[in-house]
């Protein structure tokens, strides 16, 4: 995308506020106003006050200077505060569709992305938009229309001399053009390396434990060292070119006025202007030098909003989870079908699935077991779409997953997993959040109540009521995995995915969520990936894995019989607790 069309459609989200935006052109056309006005009120004011000695000038020019700074201010007010209204809407409305992006991204988008980056392009990205699409302008028109109303009063006031300015109007491109290359270049790169600083900050506080552990508080203080050099690197590269392109522009500049007042000198002492002319034509000249300089200033800007508008369209442009399907499903009975079903992750040299046939019927629990890197996730990440088989089909009673809704898919599967995912809100939110948010508090308390979650919610000092903490810190492991369940139960979907569940948890934990997870389970058809072979000896059926494929099926009796993977992976489990009984 051009530079162009970049600001063209940055501009597009300027265009729903153009009134107030109009406001604030109207403030800066009046402050551009008066500041011609002044250099043009100089000339009669001291001819016709010194010179002169008219009355009327006398009386009056002093009432109008007042006037002219009284709508100056009115107008710096008005177009100041319009601008950062119009600006900080405009952010507020990239900020939020950005983050409604990420939220439509598919699961294989965050796989590949770096949390930190997301945060800079959210949190720091978006604001260097601010000044290329609102305050750039005021500055362009505000300055602009000033140096247009002074040439224009030079040209009236002598053409011949204010030509002369124009002779610097080629070099001063020149020099803006190659700065400009240079900025965007440097903008680029310091959002880039903002965002490393983002995700080294972010991996250091998620990780905190391991790093007091294994005593990497040196490692990654360099590592955050070496991230925030990097980025300073880059600003002082961009303060340098920011720093060049002023004073060679006003070098330019002031050579062209220098040649300008020295002409203008001569002409006076041949009595060739009136003072007032003289004292206007060099009070015009003077007030061109800040308005040209902030015009040559305003590409630093604009390369970095630029720079930045990429980074955050590039965000709002990515291409969303597809759904293709048009079919909403009602409540299903929960009929789950694997055909021929192969995966093979992007990036990937191998199928982390390949020809998996298996049918589970209604209400039927069926347990994946395997060694870890078998495919037992990713057979289950299939069921919600969270992935989609690059082979073979699933369907769901009799609808292939292809053809139907996510949002209908999706709220029929149910999911508890180890790494249990918990907002830092009350307990009650927890339980009721997403689509049952409006659950009364009698159906949240049943759910909890079915999950074995209410005697330790009751123990705590506002029950319900109570703030969890960022992710459930402030719970244990148990209490989070019955917060996950009683979730679940509230949902009450009909198909529901247990990725080790209670893998992570001491054998008290387990037995609570283990009650919970039986309630749970109780008519729905169930995928349990289980660590523990113990929790799913009950199963209808287990299904043994290994490389991405099913090698062995059948119920707990019949493996065992059968003597091969399973007997051997439930004799090596229940060896070890006999070990650590001893």
């Amino acid at each position: 995308m051009t530079s162009t069309q970049l600001y063209l459609r940055l501009l597009g989200y300027v265009k729903p506020y153009w009134r107030e935006f109009a406001a604030s052109i109207l403030g800066i056309a009046l402050v551009a106003a008066s500041e011609v006005v002044l250099p043009i009120a100089v000339k009669p004011l001291i001819d016709g006050t010194f010179v002169q000695k008219d009355p009327f000038m006398m009386q009056w020019l002093p009432i109008g200077i007042v006037a002219i700074f009284g709508v100056r201010g009115l107008g710096s007010f008005l177009g100041n505060y319009a601008s950062a209204w119009v600006g900080n809407k405009v952010v507020q409305d990239l900020r939020g569709q950005m983050f409604q992006s990420i939220l439509r991204m598919p699961t294989a988008f965050f796989d590949n992305s770096m949390t930190g980056n997301l945060i800079s392009k959210i949190t720091f990205d978006v604001t260097q938009v601010t000044y290329a699409a609102t305050q750039m302008v005021n500055v362009l028109v505000k300055d602009s229309l000033t140096v247009l109303g002074l040439l224009g009063w030079l040209l009236y006031l002598n053409w011949k001399l204010t030509l002369i300015t124009f002779l610097m109007v080629p070099p001063i491109a020149v020099v803006v053009r190659f700065f400009n290359v240079r900025l965007r270049k440097m903008s680029r790169a310091s959002q880039e390396a903002m965002g490393e600083i983002n995700n080294v900050l972010q991996e250091s506080i998620e990780c905190h434990k391991v790093v007091k552990v294994f005593g990497g508080n040196q490692y990654e203080a360099k590592r955050f060292f070496n991230a925030t050099d990097r980025f300073r690197g880059f600003l002082m590269k961009q303060a340098a070119a920011g720093a060049l392109n002023v004073p060679i522009t006003q070098l330019l500049v002031a050579i062209a006025t220098a040649v300008v007042i020295h002409q203008v000198a001569l002409q006076a002492s041949g009595d060739q202007t009136t003072v007032g002319g003289f004292v206007s034509f060099i009070g015009a000249m003077m007030l061109l030098s800040p308005p040209i300089k902030r015009l040559t200033g305003v590409s630093e800007h604009l390369q970095r909003g630029l720079a930045a508008s990429e980074s955050v369209f590039g965000l709002i442009d990515e291409n969303a989870e597809e759904d293709t399907g048009t079919l909403n499903l009602g409540r299903v009975r929960g009929e789950l079908v694997f055909e021929g079903v192969t995966l093979r992750y992007d990036g990937s040299e191998g199928d982390s699935l390949h020809g998996i046939d298996l049918h589970i019927k209604p209400g039927e629990t069926v347990a994946l077991v395997g060694q870890s890197g078998s495919g037992k996730t990713s057979l289950a990440n299939l069921v919600p779409r969270f992935y989609r088989p690059t082979a073979g089909r699933i369907t769901l009673d009799g609808h292939e997953l292809d053809h139907v809704t996510l949002a209908s898919l999706r709220a029929n599967v149910g999911i508890v997993s180890q790494e249990v995912s918990l907002f830092n809100d009350s307990i009650a939110a927890n339980i009721a959040y997403g689509t049952h948010v409006t659950a009364s508090a009698s159906q949240i308390v049943a759910a909890a109540e079915a999950a074995h979650a209410m005697d330790f919610i009751r123990a705590l000092p506002e029950g319900m009521n109570t703030l969890v903490g960022e992710n459930g810190v402030r719970l244990s492991g148990g209490q989070r995995q019955r917060l996950a369940i009683a979730r679940t139960l509230l949902k009450n979907a009909p198909v529901l995915i247990l990725d080790e569940a209670t893998s992570a948890l001491d054998t008290e934990s387990e037995r609570q969520v283990q009650a919970g997870l039986e309630t749970l389970m109780r008519g729905r058809t169930t995928i349990v990936i289980a660590h523990r072979l113990s929790t799913i000896e009950k199963a209808d059926r287990i299904v043994v894995m290994d490389q991405g494929a099913i090698i062995e099926m059948g119920t707990h009796a019949e493996l065992i019989a059968l003597g091969r993977t399973y007997a051997k992976l439930h004799s090596m489990q229940f060896r070890e607790i006999d070990l650590d009984v001893r």
